[in-house]
């Protein structure tokens, strides 16, 4: 289950990241500390559980919850985590799942993720890959579904990279022939993409390139093969290095 920590707290975020690490079916995938890189995070990875402080210093857990009413309806579920119970009722009627407490207490916690999964089995799945991109018979198509009623084949050959639009809330292809990304629904995730093809790998949380495409990385900076020698904002992430590297070398 794909979790997120928004939270100012840095020794909260921490504590609780610890305690997560006791269940196997929960995986921390990132943590913020500010409300709208967390937004933006939830809308790059989207996270199945979501635990957040009412308190940001940039919004307050109730504009974050608006904001992402989105993943909500869709299956995401949010735990407040907060040291005051005066949000409670708000946050419940802002679609909140359940509400823990700080200091952290671990048998609170066992409960609160023991009524996770519950709900979480019991809730339709989300559509599957296959509802959003399909890949032709001969395998080097992909048919993209922009949205309920359009749809573009692409030659996977013609695709340098993905990347993810903050302002859409949506990742996007950039391929050949075109000035324009061509932007993907919005249930689209890193996940699916690199799911491809294995030619797809992630550098970064905003980027999944075309690893046939890249030349050299220079100063953290991918540089690729024509046509889009141009490209020079997509940049590597620390955490993806090192399986760039290994994939880079495996050509």
């Amino acid at each position: 289950m794909k979790t997120l920590i928004i939270d100012d707290d840095m020794s909260a975020i921490l504590a609780l990241a610890n305690e997560l690490k006791r269940f196997e079916h929960i995986q921390l995938i990132g943590t913020s500390t500010m409300g709208e890189i967390g937004v933006k995070l939830a809308y790059e990875s989207y996270p199945e559980l979501i635990f957040l402080d009412m308190e940001l210093p940039d919004m307050t857990g109730i504009e974050f919850l608006q904001q992402i009413k989105e993943l909500i309806t869709k299956g995401c579920q949010v735990v407040i985590y907060s040291a005051h119970d005066c949000y409670m009722l708000p946050a419940f009627r802002n679609n909140a799942f359940d509400y823990l407490i700080k200091p952290l207490n671990i048998n609170e916690l066992d409960k609160v993720i023991k009524r996770v999964e519950q709900r979480y089995s019991e809730k339709q799945p989300l559509p599957q890959d296959t509802d959003l991109i399909t890949r032709s018979e001969d395998k080097e198509k992909l048919l993209f579904y922009t949205s309920t009623m359009d749809f573009r084949l692409i030659h996977l050959k013609d695709i340098c990279l993905f990347q993810y639009n903050h302002d859409q809330r949506s990742w996007e292809a950039v391929v050949a022939n075109r000035e324009e990304p061509i932007k993907l629904k919005r249930m689209v995730n890193n996940e699916t993409l690199v799911a491809i093809d294995s030619r797809f790998i992630q550098v970064s949380q905003r980027f999944v390139i075309n690893i046939n495409y890249l030349w050299e990385v220079k100063d953290q900076i991918c540089k690729f093969y024509p046509p889009f020698d141009h490209l020079t904002h997509v940049k590597v992430g620390r955490q993806y290095r090192k399986k760039l590297i290994e994939c880079f070398n495996a050509l």
